[in-house]
């Protein structure tokens, strides 16, 4: 049954590349335009109807974050996403998310595909909903343990996931300032087709969760060029 759902997957279309996000939310412009200026980065409110957004280059590579509405059913309120034409290694597929997020989609698939009513992969399903049929979790003993009792990791291959993960970008990752996300509030990371992706659910809606999801981030983003510029070597 796994190699049906496996192979329904894989057939689905690709619709990451054709998102757009809504309105976003106020915040106030003045601070953050201050600190994305200390950083580098470029600064869009959402004066106008546009998605208020930061913005910046890596290693010449550009890389955006936009609030705005929602472009998944398992993000309640805004949605804080990121994307970055990295140039990478187009076959690395890397993805980690919080575990509590993967439960909720294993449960999800396990259902659709055990409905006997169901005859068709709907092409709209989540991306991600199709990795977890599609690629392994895997894991190594560098990272601390309370780093995999929050998030998973999975990969079409071992070597991409060392590649990229790494303690400081997994400290950054469990290191939120607080009052901020805490292990329930969805959250991913993708390497996918040369590009990097962020999505999660932009909960406690402040100007600090915003600061450190840009931190995570443009530390992925860094780590993907560093490591994942060519194909890595299988040992």
């Amino acid at each position: 049954m796994f190699e049906r759902i496996k192979k329904a997957f894989t057939r689905a279309s690709r619709e990451d590349d054709k998102e757009t996000v809504g309105p976003p939310s106020q915040m106030a412009a003045g601070p953050m335009s201050e600190w994305a200026s200390t950083r580098g980065f470029g600064f869009s409110s959402a004066d106008g109807g546009g998605a208020l957004g930061l913005e910046g280059k890596i290693g010449g590579k550009r890389w955006r974050m936009e609030l705005g509405r929602p472009t998944r059913n398992f993000i309640r309120g805004e949605e804080l996403r990121g994307r970055a034409e990295l140039g990478i290694d187009e076959d690395a597929a890397v993805l980690v998310l919080n575990r509590t997020l993967k439960e909720a989609l294993d449960k999800q698939a396990y259902s659709i595909y055990t409905d006997h009513l169901q005859t068709s992969v709907d092409p709209k399903l989540p991306e991600e909903m199709r990795w977890l049929a599609m690629y392994d979790e895997v894991g190594w003993d560098e990272l601390p343990a309370p780093f995999w009792e929050r998030y998973a990791v999975l990969a079409d291959r071992r070597e991409n996931a060392l590649a990229w993960v790494d303690g400081v970008l997994a400290t950054a990752m469990l290191e939120w300032p607080r009052p901020g996300p805490d292990a329930e509030t969805p959250f991913m990371l993708m390497l996918l087709r040369g590009k990097g992706y962020m999505r999660m659910e932009y909960r406690p809606p402040n100007m600090a969760t915003l600061q450190h999801a840009a931190l995570i981030f443009t530390t992925a983003c860094e780590n993907a060029l560093g490591g994942l510029a060519t194909p890595v070597k299988r040992p």
